[in-house]
């Protein structure tokens, strides 16, 4: 079984642990996920351009989305092998992070012969959650609050 980098094994001992060692208002502070700005300048060299990621109510996501992100907080099985494989961001649509932040997994598309163009991809944040509807085309992230 693959467990998404995002979840510790160790479950409540780390919120525990990082109580004590920097207090209570600091462990209890949601993780916002990283943001972006569409009319920011890009920047040159390496860098990524500026991303344009969209926002989608978890309640706007379709019923297969809901199933692949229980199946994400359970920890798998899922349906395909290349679920819960590290997603390289080649587009440079999300965010720029390290190699083996964001991870990738297959929401089914009822009718289609093979994985389809949508998917859920996961930063090692909690609930940093993007659909995508078209193959990595464009990303909304799940606002899962509405």
């Amino acid at each position: 079984m693959r467990i998404p980098p995002r979840f510790s094994l160790l479950g409540g001992a780390a919120a525990l642990l990082s109580t004590l060692l920097v207090g209570p208002a600091a462990a209890n502070a949601p993780a916002a996920p990283p943001t972006s700005s569409p009319t920011s300048a890009p920047v040159s060299g390496a860098a990524y351009a500026a991303t344009a990621v969209g926002d989608i109510c978890y309640s706007a996501l379709p019923p297969q989305a809901h199933d692949t992100l229980g199946l994400i907080e359970d920890g798998g099985p899922y349906p395909y092998r290349q679920d819960g494989s590290v997603f390289q961001n080649r587009e440079r649509i999300l965010p720029k992070r390290a190699s083996g932040y964001y991870h990738e997994y297959t929401v089914v598309t009822p009718g289609s012969p093979d994985r389809g163009a949508r998917r859920i991809v996961t930063g090692d944040a909690p609930r940093e959650d993007y659909y995508t509807a078209d193959h990595y085309a464009s990303f909304d992230l799940v606002d899962h609050a509405c």
